[in-house]
């Protein structure tokens, strides 16, 4: 596992590099921008770790670069907006909690991630997911952390991660015609372990339609690593290994079949959206997305430049 972890974290740390030197060489002699990373996943695959451990080594004397991390989900919409989009939608399982595209209040993100790049003050929300018995909720202003205060180091690198970032919506046709696969495999194939078909072509089209609105967060990104499941499917297994974990270490945590309805909830979006992340997240921009493959022990596979 220790060894898998280097692995990865030499060949992201070599890519940033890599990317911010030519970044840089565009720029010129001027003080850049920081330097925006985004990092995707599935839930399990490690990449909370590996993220904290690269902002780590870039805050080390070999770099000095003065990284910030920030997750997708400390967008998340403030409990009584989720509870009110549930309301709005109670035949949608995919929008009854927290995690799909229209759960995130976007109008937020896009704002401190502008503030970031500008190098204005700005204060980082964050989101407990204990809160209201797991449903979870933006924590309170004055907990927020601020960032760029007057005579604060600049920051160099933003990292932002998350399960959903860089995927991009399917135009109607496309959308269509991946459901209806899925729909046809459910019916006719009793080893079908997707969830895209067990979900109506109307749902899963809201969760598409609100995706479009994330195009301003990507477009944010000067690079992306993406770390793909070889086979999605284990992030069934990972999940209920984190989750059995926190059960020994803090005597707390979901129990298997809640795992497996939380993961289910998140499925569609790995089955719908992953062909194209893996194709690139950057219409017209070749060169600044690394694809990891990752094994089931979570090992690199494959390494990919897109």
């Amino acid at each position: 596992m220790v060894e898998a972890l280097e692995n990865k974290l030499q060949l992201c740390v070599t890519f940033i590099v890599e990317q911010l030197e030519l970044r840089n060489h565009h720029i010129g002699n001027k003080r850049p921008p920081p330097f925006f990373l985004g990092i995707n996943g599935v839930q399990g695959i490690g990449k909370s770790f590996l993220v904290s451990e690269i902002a780590s080594l870039l805050e080390k004397a070999l770099f000095r670069l003065h990284t910030v991390v920030i997750s997708i989900d400390d967008f998340y919409l403030a409990h009584a907006d989720q509870v009110q989009l549930a309301a709005a939608h109670p035949d949608n399982p995919l929008v009854q909690h927290r995690g799909q595209p229209s759960t995130h209040d976007l109008g937020l993100a896009i704002s401190v991630l502008s503030s970031l790049r500008a190098g204005r003050e700005v204060t980082i929300p964050a989101y407990d997911k204990s809160a209201f018995e797991g449903q979870g909720d933006r924590v309170p202003q004055d907990e927020w952390i601020q960032l760029n205060r007057s005579g604060h180091r600049p920051i160099d690198v933003v990292i932002l991660e998350g399960w959903c970032l860089g995927f991009s919506a399917l135009d109607d046709a496309e959308l269509t015609t991946v459901w209806e696969e899925a729909r046809k495999g459910r019916n006719q194939d009793q080893e079908y372990c997707g969830r895209l078909g067990h979900n109506r072509l109307n749902d899963v089209k809201f969760v598409n339609d609100a995706l479009k609105g994330y195009d301003a967060i990507t477009n944010q990104l000067d690079a992306l690593i993406h770390l793909d499941a070889e086979d999605p499917q284990y992030v069934y297994e990972w999940r209920l290994e984190q989750e059995a974990g926190l059960r020994r270490d803090k005597g707390c945590g979901m129990t298997e079949k809640q795992v497996v309805d939380f993961v289910n909830g998140y499925y569609p979006s790995y089955e719908l959206f992953t062909r194209r992340l893996r194709a690139g997240a950057f219409d017209g921009r070749k060169g600044n997305q690394l694809r990891l493959v990752i094994g089931k022990e979570r090992d690199v596979k494959e390494v990919v430049l897109v």
